[in-house]
């Protein structure tokens, strides 16, 4: 099971990452558990300044804008 968290206010490009990533997820058979995270200070704990970010694993894998769907792909497959 991967572990990921969706970092940023929710706005739509935050929901646009949510629903790539359980996409992504279905469509590679790979189980995975989406959180959102809202609050600032929590972000920037994690070291990101733009959002939305990515956190799979506990490992930030990318923030500000919304990553190509390849990218998900290679993420939720290592």
């Amino acid at each position: 099971m991967k572990y990921v968290k969706v970092l940023g206010p929710g706005c739509k490009r935050c929901q646009a990452i949510e629903a790539m990533v359980s996409a992504e997820a279905t469509r590679l058979g790979v189980a995975v558990s989406v959180e959102k995270v809202t609050d600032y200070a929590a972000i920037a704990g994690y070291g990101i300044m733009s959002t939305p970010g990515i956190v799979i694993d506990g490992k930030v894998v990318h923030a500000g804008g919304v990553p190509k769907t390849e990218d998900v792909a290679k993420w939720l497959s290592a």
